[in-house]
């Protein structure tokens, strides 16, 4: 099922939808309206088709949407949601990285791709995939991650990503 709700977080419209099952099966979001957030929606269902993950768009009201909103504006820690992931579709590999992200990053932190690196014994290249690949946006805070010399990347975008850490209070890579 498709769960779609709009926040104001921080002056901005912010829209979120989640696809969902028991628990979560993938998180899109938009501070774009909503004619963006079809595309990522539509992006997020690929994904997970090609995950073989069963997804049915039937639209329902969900708590899943406030709870993602929640995790969001720090009301909830990152770490207690992940229980809501189904982790459909997503490598043991991709699990992992996510699993110790979430742990050991905690809101108003960041760490680079090579730090996360050592902590899962793994390359920098192989977490920015991961990262990349990430289907829970925020719950798995991948905006976190940043490049030993930057901001790094962010799918979407990367102004989301600097919007993220803004509304966390990590002033040093939002400036």
């Amino acid at each position: 099922m498709l769960s779609v709700e709009r926040f104001k977080i921080s002056g901005r419209e912010f829209w979120i939808a989640v696809i969902f099952e028991d628990k979560i099966n993938g998180i899109t979001f938009s501070l774009d309206g909503r004619g963006y957030l079809k595309e990522r929606i539509n992006s997020l269902v690929d994904f997970l088709i090609k995950r073989n993950v069963n997804v049915d768009l039937e639209k329902r009201m969900s708590p899943f949407t406030k709870l993602v909103h929640d995790t969001l504006i720090g009301k909830i820690d990152n770490e207690e949601t992940m229980k809501y992931l189904s982790f459909r579709g997503v490598t043991p590999f991709e699990q992992k990285v996510y699993e110790i992200l979430t742990k050991n990053v905690k809101r108003g932190n960041v760490i680079t791709y090579g730090e996360l690196a050592k902590l899962g014994r793994t390359s920098p290249r192989a977490v920015g995939g991961a990262m990349k690949r990430n289907p829970y946006p925020i719950i798995v805070p991948c905006h976190r991650v940043v490049s030993s010399d930057g901001m790094g990347f962010y799918t979407p975008k990367i102004e989301y990503k600097r919007f993220l850490l803004s509304l966390e209070g990590v002033e040093k890579w939002t400036e």
